[in-house]
């Protein structure tokens, strides 16, 4: 396990579905850092300050009041301090343009928000521990979906 830890950012405007994510964190024997934030606006902002930690992984909501996911992708992927960030889309669309158009623009991994806790722990899991500056190269729609 390594010593320091994984940066973790979510962006999601769903008070519940922060409050899932963080608890399943807790619960994952991993040493990880979490970081929330509740919308798109505050996603950039934060992204945006000085001498901030950057995260590892992004988990990024599509649909967001004020800015949505789509936006804050293509605003990121633009950015060339941020475009080398690794972000999966947590969201509770499974619309197939959805999963298209953020593969497209270059997400890492799609999720659709599992409803059941154990089942959010092993995604998690599961995303954190691939290391994605090696994945990105090899990246093909059919294992950009993720699922248990």
């Amino acid at each position: 396990m390594p010593k320091n830890p994984i940066h973790i950012l979510l962006a999601d405007d769903d008070e519940d579905d922060r409050l899932f994510f963080k608890e399943a964190f807790q619960e994952i024997k991993i040493n990880t850092s979490v970081k929330m934030v509740n919308d798109g606006v505050e996603l950039m902002n934060h992204l945006a300050q000085d001498n901030i930690q950057l995260p590892h992984i992004l988990f990024l909501d599509l649909n967001m009041p004020r800015k949505n996911g789509i936006d804050c992708l293509l605003e990121i992927k633009q950015l060339a301090h941020l475009k080398d960030i690794a972000i999966a889309i947590y969201s509770t669309s499974s619309s197939e343009k959805d999963i298209e158009a953020t593969f497209i623009q270059g997400a890492n991994v799609y999720i659709k928000k599992p409803s059941d806790f154990n089942t959010l722990k092993k995604i998690l899991e599961q995303v954190i521990t691939v290391n994605w500056q090696y994945q990105t190269s090899g990246l093909n729609r059919d294992n950009y979906l993720l699922s248990l």
